[in-house]
């Protein structure tokens, strides 16, 4: 058993002299080191040894195998440094390695148009922080502490708390900052720094504390807009509502303007755009209806007005709010949100 190691051992060894290919070396490593090798085989066979033939063969072998893993690693680095080194002279004539290039992304290439195109109206393009105040998110947007989007299931709230007396007259903590639920905050702070007239669009980012699926998200992009002058009607609304869309789809759809319920406008109106996934015949992006609820609208509320100093005896104005994300997915015909911020290169090298 000895000399069969050792004629193993040599054997091994001669042939790792000679070995250039790392392909080769790893077939040779499987064929003697592996589960199935050669010096496997010898060390499964000393427990028919003699006991007292055991010990000593048993550490030979170990000390065979030990040093025989240690040159297969040895040559493995000496192949692998032979062939990093560079080429004594380059040839300038032969083709470059082509460098792989970023792009914009989908949301900003849609945000960027809508910019393009409101500037092009008269409008200015402004943006306001992420987190906000209770105030301007809430409260000079007509939402009294009753409304149902102040609850904690749908905003997400920021330390550290307050103590405000709610309905039931009992005192409860809530923050003062949270991150913004819309970008609507951002028409009290153009009002009260540019007045009126005024007309102007905000596009950013917002936050939802809310489960999310194929057309919801707790992260999402937003446009809100707003116009505000003398005799400002519905008319003008739904007149800047057509072209937007028309300019972002490249051709004329099919709307629908139906009723709706915003506390910081009134009237209040939705738009809904023809499914352009499904042409309206009903999938999961719009809730198998057909339609895809865009834009919410509507005449600026009185008190809206006057928290932004502006006489609503005097001016009047229209306000709407879009996801940036249900927009894009119309635009391309993407049936899911949430390939927007999941990372996968497949999804978004197609843009």
């Amino acid at each position: 058993m000895e000399n069969k190691l050792n004629n193993l051992k040599k054997e091994i060894l001669d042939q790792l002299s000679k070995i250039k290919d790392s392909q080769i070396l790893r077939e040779l490593e499987i064929k003697y080191l592996g589960r199935k090798g050669e010096i496997t085989k010898v060390l499964r066979g000393i427990a028919d040894l003699r006991a007292e033939d055991k010990k000593s063969i048993g550490k030979l072998a170990n000390e065979i195998k030990a040093e025989l893993q240690s040159k297969f690693k040895e040559v493995k680095n000496i192949i692998e440094r032979g062939t990093d080194k560079k080429p004594d002279k380059i040839d300038v004539t032969l083709p470059g390695e082509k460098i792989a290039r970023g792009h914009i992304h989908p949301i900003t290439q849609v945000q960027n148009e809508l910019e393009d195109l409101f500037i092009s109206l008269g409008f200015m393009v402004l943006d306001g922080p992420e987190l906000e105040s209770d105030y301007y998110n809430f409260e000079a947007l007509n939402i009294p502490k009753f409304h149902p989007a102040r609850d904690i299931q749908d905003t997400f709230y920021v330390e550290p708390p307050l103590t405000y007396s709610g309905q039931e007259g009992k005192n409860k903590e809530r923050s003062d900052l949270v991150m913004r639920t819309h970008t609507s905050p951002v028409q009290i702070r153009a009002m009260q720094k540019y007045g009126a007239p005024m007309r102007c669009v905000v596009p950013g980012r917002v936050f939802r504390h809310e489960a999310t699926d194929a057309c919801h998200d707790n992260t999402f992009y937003q446009l809100e807009g707003l116009m505000i002058d003398k005799d400002i009607s519905i008319v003008n609304l739904i007149s800047v509502m057509q072209e937007m869309l028309s300019g972002i789809f490249k051709q004329e759809v099919e709307i629908r303007v139906r009723p709706g319920y915003f506390p910081f406008v009134e009237p209040g109106l939705e738009v809904d755009v023809k499914c352009t996934i499904c042409a309206g015949a009903g999938c999961a992006s719009c809730k198998h209806s057909g339609w895809s609820e865009m834009i919410g609208a509507g005449m600026v509320h009185p008190n809206v007005l006057r928290a932004g100093n502006i006489d609503p005896d005097k001016f009047t104005g229209f306000a709407f709010g879009m996801g940036v994300d249900r927009l894009v997915m119309m635009k391309y015909g993407i049936n899911d949100i949430r390939l927007f911020h999941g990372g996968d290169l497949r999804f978004l090298n197609q843009f």
